[in-house]
């Protein structure tokens, strides 16, 4: 199960490596198109947009075709290599508008099969107690592209957009069939087990939602102008990616803390402790006491997020596993999208956001410590 579990995150580094790319290649696809830079921005919140969706969609059809066939693999195979094959096609159509569009449309409609399909796979065939320890696993996948996103940007300059795109297509394309493979080798029909003690999923959902748009304002808002108070510009890639370090080696331990407390009880204490965290980043006199503390903050995040997929499989065990992973998948592009709105509509620009902006982050994380608490003493 070990090895399933570190195939399905090969999956998310992969596509995350890919969205970095996108998100890298677009304004250079989109002028070439005769997109003005300006839509840049919005083509980036409709993305967000649309894998909400579809993230959602994508998890009941999921659980439809396990009920109906046993077996997600093909499908999930099928829909991924259209969804490559769409990438790919990309950088081939910044010639024009409407082909980069519709190119752009059909990736992000069928990326969804890259997102939850493979964790309602794992999360099928795995004990309930083996699953913090298995999120584990795959998270480290995300991590590892979110810390590499920087030094992405810095060796592709100058880099024609096909070897990327093309590479990356074929690599993720191979894991997947390496996926569907593993799952012909799993027995048809595993054994159901009773449903975990149950989470309030409204709470769980809202509370992802609150911590995730602090992430976003945390991170990709505040975490660069306060590294630039006390380091040059150029360090910015060597700096940033802390948090995701923290966050990646923070969530083994806490992969025992949520089997030890539960998962409702672990997110909330991590959003209770990366609140303090974060609150410590915005007053940290000096560069060291500044890492120390972006790096607890990105490992307060990785221990929520183990949780918050432990609590979703939990919600969804059994037989229901690819709704709530969707819509987990969901919560946390809608708070990517109020991010990149807020950039590019200028707001985040604002005198006014300006002032609340670096209280923002610990704020929100703070109301969703209480907020998981509410619920669960409800």
């Amino acid at each position: 199960m070990n090895a399933l579990a570190a195939a399905v995150g090969v999956v998310q580094f992969l596509f995350t490596a890919t969205w970095t790319l996108y998100v890298i290649y677009l304004p250079q696809l989109a002028a070439s198109a005769g997109i003005a830079r300006e839509w840049v921005a919005w083509l980036l919140v409709a993305d967000q947009l649309v894998f909400a969706a579809m993230d959602v969609v994508t998890g009941f059809w999921i659980d439809r075709v396990r009920a109906a066939l046993g077996r997600i693999g093909g499908w999930m195979l099928a829909v991924a290599v259209l969804s490559c094959a769409a990438f790919v096609a990309l950088p081939y159509a910044g010639a024009s508008a409407g082909v980069l569009l519709a190119a752009i449309a059909v990736w992000a409609i069928t990326s969804a099969a890259l997102r939850s399909p493979p964790w309602a796979l794992l999360a099928r065939y795995a004990p309930t107690p083996s699953i913090p320890w298995l999120s584990t696993l795959v998270l480290t996948g995300t991590a590892l592209a979110s810390a590499l996103a920087p030094y992405l940007g810095i060796a592709l300059r100058g880099v024609d957009a096909r070897l990327p795109f093309i590479l990356s297509t074929f690599m993720l394309i191979a894991t997947v069939l390496v996926l569907t493979l593993a799952e012909r080798r799993l027995p048809p029909n595993p054994s159901t087990e009773e449903r975990a003690p149950r989470v309030p999923g409204t709470t769980l959902f809202a509370g992802l939602l609150v911590l995730a748009l602090g992430v976003q304002v945390h991170f990709a808002l505040n975490s660069a102008p306060r590294y630039v108070e006390f380091a040059p510009r150029e360090q910015l890639p060597y700096l940033m990616p802390v948090f995701w370090i923290g966050f990646n080696l923070l969530m083994f331990p806490a992969a025992r803390l949520v089997k030890r407390l539960g998962a409702t009880d672990a997110m909330a204490l991590a959003a209770a402790l990366g609140g303090l965290a974060m609150l410590a980043a915005a007053l940290a006199p000096d560069l060291g006491l500044l890492v120390t503390a972006q790096f607890l903050a990105g490992g307060s995040w990785g221990a929520a997020s183990v949780a918050a997929y432990s609590a979703a499989v939990g919600l969804g065990r059994s037989g229901r596993e690819g709704r709530f992973l969707g819509t987990l998948f969901a919560v946390l592009a809608l708070a990517t999208a109020v991010r990149l709105a807020a950039a590019g509509s200028g707001m985040a620009q604002t005198h006014a956001f300006s002032v609340f902006q670096p209280w923002l982050p610990q704020t929100l994380w703070l109301c969703g410590a209480l907020l998981l608490l509410a619920g669960r003493l409800r």
